[in-house]
C-alpha cells in the first residue's frame, strides 16, 4: 500500500511516492528513529537510487519489487556518517551490488568501502538525470545534501539531518553551528527559490521559502 505524496509518513506505516515528469521519489520511514529512505526511479532507464540505507533492509527491498520491471539499484547515498543513516547500508548494498556514494570526509566511517567519494559541486547519476552534491557541514563533516532540478517544476533538495522543518540539524559546537548555518546560507536559500521542497532525514518534509525567514531567529537561537 502506498499513501498519495504530502511530505508525511508515518513509522512503520506505506510509503508515498510522488510523480515527477523524469522520476518518481518514494519516501519511507523506517527504524526505531523514524529515519526516512528515499528511493529515486528514473522513468525512462529504471535506474534508481536510495538516499540512507538507514534500517530495515528487507522493508527497502521489498520497495524494489521482484518482477522483472523491478528498478535497478544503481546508487546508494549515504548522507552522513551517524549510525541510525546506514544500519541497512552492508545488507541492501550486498543484494544489489549498488554503487556507494558518501561525502569525503565521512567515508571512512562506514560499515562499508565508499565507491565514490563526495564533495562539493559533484554529482551523481540516476539513469537519464543527475542530482548536484551540495556540501552541508557541521552535522558532521562530510554531510552532503542531493539537489534534483526538475526541468518541468520545482527544485528538489534532499537535506539529511542538516535542515528541518523549524531549523538547522544538530551540531556539536558553536563553530560546527556557524559552518552549517553559512554553508545554508550560501549554498541553499542564497541560491535555490521558495518553491525547492526539502525532503529531510527524519519526519516531514518543507519548502525552502517556508523557513527562509527564520535564518536570522536561527543564527540568534545558536547551536
Amino acid at each position: 500500500m502506498q499513501l498519495a505524496y504530502s511530505g508525511h509518513v508515518e513509522p512503520g506505516g506505506p510509503s508515498a511516492t510522488r510523480e515527477l515528469p523524469a522520476i518518481t521519489i518514494t519516501k519511507m520511514s523506517v527504524g526505531p528513529m523514524d529515519n526516512n529512505a528515499y528511493l529515486l526511479v528514473c522513468r525512462t532507464t529504471g535506474d534508481a537510487l536510495l538516499i540512507d540505507a538507514a534500517a530495515d533492509s528487507e522493508r527497502i527491498l521489498d520497495e524494489l519489487g521482484d518482477g522483472p520491471d523491478r528498478p535497478r539499484l544503481r546508487s546508494i547515498v549515504t548522507t552522513h556518517r551517524h549510525r541510525d543513516h546506514w544500519q541497512a547500508l552492508p545488507a541492501v548494498a550486498g543484494v544489489t551490488g549498488a554503487n556507494l556514494y558518501a561525502g569525503a570526509p565521512d567515508a571512512d566511517e562506514l560499515p562499508v568501502p565508499t565507491d565514490v567519494p563526495l564533495d562539493q559541486g559533484g554529482t551523481v547519476p540516476l539513469g537519464d538525470s543527475v542530482l548536484e552534491v551540495i556540501a552541508l557541514r557541521g552535522h558532521t563533516p562530510g554531510s552532503v545534501a542531493l539537489l534534483y532540478r526538475d526541468p518541468q517544476g520545482s527544485a528538489h533538495l534532499f537535506t539529511g539531518d542538516s535542515l528541518f522543518p523549524g531549523g538547522p540539524g544538530k551540531t556539536g559546537s558553536p563553530e560546527d553551528f556557524t559552518s552549517l548555518m553559512d554553508d545554508l546560507q550560501q549554498r541553499v536559500f542564497d541560491v535555490l527559490p521558495d518553491d525547492t521542497w526539502v525532503y529531510p532525514g527524519h519526519g516531514d518534509d518543507t519548502v525552502l521559502g517556508s523557513e527562509r525567514p527564520h535564518l536570522a531567529e536561527w543564527r540568534e537561537r545558536g547551536w
